[in-house]
């Protein structure tokens, strides 16, 4: 049995923050963990642990934009730490949102950004149980924020993110909260689509989500936020503007060989099974396009039933299939699916086949997405001689056991469309 969920008078978020604060105890076990994390940044600056590749270059980048030092000019940036040293690949606005990391030292920015992170996940499993139709009754939305933030830590795309410093879990929150929350603001809605993709061009995906389900004004107002933080960074610096939108943007090898295991887009499949042939993008565009027209049907579909969480995670999927760079930290959308599968499980499990059958959808999805699989995938490592490419050279069962994170949408998408069509 699964009861329905009634949705506040006001609301719900401010509720929902008002009676957390009055439970002191939930209150310490939800902040304990980016406390630790922010404790763990502050030590290794102290002890000069080399901690958060990512969250350096974000750093860098924004120190980079205030003493006027090109952003693309070369390989690396000259404040970057000597174990950091990686191009910085994401827009010229996003340097300007990282300023704030300038303040602090490597180490403890480290520390700053994956205690946001943190609790930029928790905010992303609070909303997704708002915005579930329904759930069961053991489903509490204090005590199950709390077991799923804890228990997503062991899922390799989160502890990946807050291992590199990554900006993932926060680019997550602000497109949910304003998919699943400001929908019915009548001036945010689709303002944070529009900041995350100016930190990284893929949050883009939304502004059509945005469009097929009604909300036009919103995915205009996300365009239109993109588009000024772009001019005002063109006003600032003009020539990095420039170089960015000519050169970088066109040039996915900036972030690493895209046929590298980890990343889990349908290009570095395509590239993996083609040898690197040239024409591979193409190739995996041109599916992405086929893919694009049951995806679209299952946004509106899902939208029109009421659904609207299985609708963003339809489009989050997607784009993340679809994007020439997918690393496997990408994949943090797992988080708001399980959120989902938990949502489908009964009041009480049945006894034998029937409790496997009901568990099987989130336990191979857990499985997958914990098992850290591609970490035991042979795959190139810079300390190998120039030219080995061990994905160019796997088995039939090792292609499928290195293509798994992006298995999962597909085969997902596939059970889905099989379930409508038989009813």
């Amino acid at each position: 049995m699964v009861a329905p969920v009634v949705p506040p008078a006001q609301p719900w978020l401010r509720e929902s923050l008002r009676r957390l604060f009055a439970r002191p105890a939930i209150v310490a076990a939800l902040l304990a963990v980016p406390v630790a994390v922010l404790v763990g940044g502050i030590v290794c600056w102290v002890i000069d642990w080399r901690l958060g590749v990512d969250s350096a270059v974000y750093r860098s980048g924004a120190i980079a934009l205030l003493t006027g030092e090109p952003l693309y000019d070369s390989d690396f940036l000259s404040s970057e730490p000597p174990w950091a040293r990686l191009p910085f690949t994401y827009p010229p606005t996003g340097a300007l949102l990282f300023v704030p990391l300038a303040l602090f030292a490597t180490q403890i920015s480290w520390g700053v950004l994956g205690a946001l992170s943190v609790l930029a996940l928790a905010l992303v499993v609070r909303t997704a149980i708002q915005s579930l139709p329904t759930r069961p009754t053991w489903m509490t939305p204090a005590r199950t924020t709390v077991i799923v933030t804890v228990l997503a830590l062991g899922l390799e795309p989160v502890w990946r993110t807050l291992f590199l410093g990554q900006i993932n879990l926060i680019l997550m929150a602000l497109v949910v909260v304003d998919v699943l929350v400001l929908g019915r603001s009548r001036y945010l809605g689709g303002v944070l689509v529009g900041v995350a993709a100016a930190v990284k061009l893929t949050p883009l995906i939304f502004v059509p989500h945005l469009w097929l389900v009604g909300r036009r004004a919103d995915a205009v107002r996300a365009v239109v936020t993109f588009a000024v933080l772009q001019a005002l960074i063109f006003v600032i610096i003009p020539h990095d503007f420039r170089q960015f939108w000519s050169v970088a943007v066109t040039n996915p090898e900036r972030t690493g060989p895209t046929f590298w295991a980890g990343n889990q887009s349908l290009n570095g499949l395509m590239l993996r099974l083609t040898d690197l042939a040239p024409w591979a993008l193409g190739a995996a565009i041109a599916v992405g396009l086929l893919l694009a027209v049951p995806a679209v049907f299952l946004v509106r579909r899902y939208h029109l039933a009421g659904q609207p969480l299985t609708a963003l995670l339809v489009t989050a999927f997607f784009g993340v299939l679809l994007s020439p760079v997918s690393w496997s930290h990408h994949y943090v959308w797992v988080v708001p699916l399980v959120v989902l599968l938990l949502s489908r499980l009964p009041d009480r499990l049945p006894e034998g086949w029937a409790r496997v059958r009901d568990l099987s959808g989130i336990g191979a999805v857990v499985l997958v997405f914990a098992s850290c699989v591609l970490l035991i995938m042979r795959t190139s490592d810079p300390n190998r001689l120039a030219g080995e490419k061990p994905e160019l050279e796997w088995t039939p069962p090792e292609v499928l056991l290195g293509s798994a994170y992006l298995l999962v949408p597909l085969v997902a998408g596939v059970l889905v469309l099989t379930r409508m069509r038989r009813r």
